[in-house]
């Protein structure tokens, strides 16, 4: 299944998407939770309403009537991991990490799939990173790497956007990595029944047509299950939570020159079997909001 959030006449709310049209799930399963979250709180049984919804399905909304919206608009926690394709790291300059690196992204940057992404008065190092995206459906502690798909609801496409003057020049990526508008991710969640190896699916990104990065899963150093082994041995990860699981080479930053992103520019990240996100870079206002 393909489960989007989106926005219909002013209101947000859950779908499925089939060919190019949304199934609400408000009108054809109204007992399911209207929001991504405490959809996948609500577990199997909610999986389940939904996929009924789907093979029963009335009247759709095309889905160019509609906004697609970030699948999870605010994550309780978005993971993402470093250097995690060999190719990246060679492009780089920098040694194959021993154990895996991980840096938050602030919740504040999620953006929407087909949103634009500003352009900060404070950086004009804008770099994009186009990456396999997990979101957790189980809580889960202390997850064998032979179990972990058991605890992944579905995938995603995340852009990664970082702002490399301020990422690079900290201890953590923390800061660089989650200005406003920079964790554009979806169109969807594809459930992990449809996706037959997260481990084996082509990745490509564009920017403003140019094939910049094209590579597949397969090339992950760490994979999404020894990534979520490693993490539940720290913490707990819990239903909604969004793992960015690596970015391969072809970034802006390790062009010679390097290329950033400008006003204008649009970046396209496709990922076999999970659809396509596209957004365009806008300059931020820089206004103070104070509420």
């Amino acid at each position: 299944m393909k489960i989007v959030t989106f926005t219909h006449e002013k209101r947000t709310r859950l779908g499925l998407v089939s060919d190019n049209s949304v199934i609400d799930l408000s009108v054809d399963a109204p007992d399911l939770p209207t929001n991504m979250l405490d959809f996948l709180i609500a577990g199997d049984a909610a999986m389940e309403t939904a996929r009924k919804a789907l093979a029963n399905a009335g009247p759709c909304i095309p889905i160019a009537q509609v906004r697609l919206e970030a699948p999870i608009m605010k994550p309780g926690k978005f993971l993402a991991i470093g250097l995690n394709y060999a190719d990246h790291i060679q492009e780089s300059g920098t040694d194959k990490p021993k154990v895996q690196i991980w840096f938050n992204k602030q919740s504040t940057c999620v953006n929407g799939p087909f949103d634009p992404i500003d352009l900060p008065i404070a950086s004009d190092m804008l770099d994009y990173e186009g990456e396999l995206g997990v979101i957790i459906g189980k809580r889960c502690r202390h997850v064998p790497v032979e179990r972990a798909h058991e605890v992944i609801a579905g995938f995603t496409i995340v852009n990664d956007v970082s702002v490399r003057d301020w990422q690079l020049r900290a201890q953590t990526f923390q800061i660089g990595k989650s200005f406003d508008t920079h964790g554009p991710f979806g169109p969807y969640l594809v459930t992990s029944d449809d996706i037959d190896d997260p481990h084996n699916l082509e990745l490509k990104t564009w920017v403003n047509g140019e094939l910049r990065q094209d590579s597949n899963t397969r090339h992950l150093i760490f994979d999404c299950y020894e990534q979520i082994a490693h993490l539940t041995t720290a913490f707990t990860l819990e239903p909604g939570d969004v793992l960015a699981t690596g970015t391969p080479a072809g970034v802006g930053m390790a062009m010679q020159p390097p290329v950033y992103l400008t006003e204008g520019d649009v970046v396209r990240i496709e990922i076999e079997g999970l659809g396509a996100i596209e957004n365009t870079i806008v300059k931020e206002s820089g206004e103070t909001i104070i509420e």
